[in-house]
């Protein structure tokens, strides 16, 4: 029997109140089983956490929002993504730090310049030519409420799994990358109410199999 996926989750949007979201995927993976976390919650964006727990992780998920952090921690952050470690990024992780905005396009792949305005709700589909991708397994067609993030282009290395469309746009929303051969997963979704969808909960705990190479 394969030892339980050790997952260290970093907990710092507060607009889209991501400790309480990361609360029920938390509560999501203990009823799915084989997993183990850890969760690091900032107080707000200048909260200096020790981020120690990240050197013995299997899987590094962040869910941060400008934090402004530097020094040993970021340092730390850094490092942990140099070696080419597993990690998933949900939605604001594309601006996840002041002070190294960069990991946006140099980890995730993304392109981030801003969203389209609240209101339409995003039809979330499936990219052409991946419908056989571990990630998207038991993954129907969903639809979001939060606003579509404006992310293309993507890196040309990596692979596109699901749009994001509303009557004025259509987006990459979830995809795939490898950083200095470490897997990366990235989806731009991550609203409130995505949380309590059983499909954005199937997706996420995929990506985070697949990361560390469990799928």
């Amino acid at each position: 029997m394969a030892s339980p996926l050790r997952l260290c989750m970093l907990s710092g949007s507060f607009e889209y109140d991501s400790e309480e979201s990361l609360g029920l995927f938390r509560a999501h993976l203990a009823a799915v089983g084989g997993f183990g976390d850890t969760l690091i919650v900032y107080a707000d964006e200048d909260d200096d956490q020790s981020l120690a727990a990240i050197d013995d992780t299997d899987v590094l998920l962040v869910f941060t929002r400008r934090i402004r952090v530097e020094g040993a921690e970021l340092d730390r952050l850094k490092a942990y993504c140099a070696a080419g470690r597993p990690v998933v990024g949900v939605r604001t992780a594309s601006h996840a730090y002041q002070n190294w905005l960069e990991f946006d396009a140099q980890v995730l792949g993304g392109s981030y310049t801003g969203h389209f305005g609240s209101g339409p709700t995003t039809d979330v589909t499936a990219a052409d030519d991946v419908a056989g991708h571990p990630i998207l397994a038991g993954v129907p067609r969903f639809d979001s409420v939060g606003s579509l993030y404006k992310n293309t282009p993507i890196a040309d290395d990596a692979t596109l799994l699901l749009n994001g469309t509303t009557p004025d746009s259509t987006e990459p929303v979830a995809w795939t990358r490898l950083h200095e051969g470490g897997r990366v997963f990235y989806t731009s979704l991550g609203h409130q109410q995505d949380f309590r969808d059983a499909a954005f909960l199937t997706l996420l705990t995929n990506g985070v199999s697949w990361a560390a190479g469990r799928l």
